[in-house]
């Protein structure tokens, strides 16, 4: 059974930094990548920011540019997401997921975390 976890939510001041992090544990056979996803409250589910494991590659979401940084400790099995210059609009429930090969979906989930930007 593989299990993610997140946490380092919080409320923040507008223009604050958050970092959360994502630990993934159990059996894992094979991993491609950790993303990271959030949802807000009325809104679909959104990429926010991957980092593939072995070439470390990252990706962002356009809305993140600039402001979000992912990265990750093999020998923790973690991934970590510094959240800076934090909007209101950054408001949502994170979540964490394992992507074990290339061509397939996230498939390991974390309940998330909750991140609250007050303006």
């Amino acid at each position: 059974q593989v299990q993610m976890v997140e946490s380092g939510g919080g409320l923040v001041q507008a223009g604050g930094s958050l970092r959360l992090s994502c630990a993934a544990s159990g059996r894992i056979f094979s991993r491609y990548a950790v993303g990271w996803f959030r949802q807000a409250p009325g809104k679909e589910r959104e990429f926010v920011t991957a980092i593939t494991w072995s070439g470390g590659s990252a990706y962002y979401a356009d809305s993140v540019k600039g402001r979000f940084t992912i990265s990750k400790d093999i020998a923790k099995n973690t991934v970590y997401v510094q959240m800076n210059s934090l909007k209101p609009e950054d408001t949502a429930v994170y979540y964490c997921a394992l992507q074990v090969s290339r061509r397939s979906e996230y498939e390991y989930w974390g309940q998330g975390t909750q991140v609250t930007v007050s303006s």
